[in-house]
């Protein structure tokens, strides 16, 4: 797959953003780095995908229910209530990526040592219902 430089950069913006927003969490919601992450994941994913489709992403119907509460988790952490922002913003971001999940399950079976952890009998179980996979009948 090739990416443009701009796709890259935001790769690396998206990356850090989780990163600080998982850091954020694990050093007891510490809003500065909850914040960090939040602008720099909006600012990779617009960067990979283009602000015109990341707006039309954002403002489809069918996900409006998760936009507003992933935007208004966001304004919660900003406005100094990290916890409740991110409870609020993780409940919006399941509503809008979480059709992504089995393909996430999917790459990551794919990958040298995470792909074996993943194949193992009671791990493949909880993986394959919490991205909500199901077998296939063949």
């Amino acid at each position: 797959m090739w990416l443009s430089d701009a796709q890259k950069i935001g790769v690396a913006l998206t990356s850090f953003g989780g990163l600080f927003m998982m850091l954020g969490v694990i050093l007891f919601f510490d809003g500065a780095l909850l914040a960090l992450g939040n602008v720099l994941f909006i600012s990779g994913l617009t960067l990979i995908i283009g602000p015109q489709k990341t707006f039309f992403f954002f403002a489809r119907k069918e996900k409006m229910r998760g936009t507003a509460c992933f935007i208004g988790g966001i304004l919660l952490v900003f406005l100094k209530w990290p916890f409740i922002g991110i409870i609020v913003e993780a409940f919006g971001f399941l509503n809008l990526f979480g059709a992504f999940f089995p393909v996430i399950l999917t790459f990551m079976r794919q990958l040298p040592f995470v792909g074996n952890l993943l194949s193992l009998p009671y791990i493949r179980d909880v993986a394959d219902r919490l991205a909500g996979s199901r077998a296939s009948a063949v």
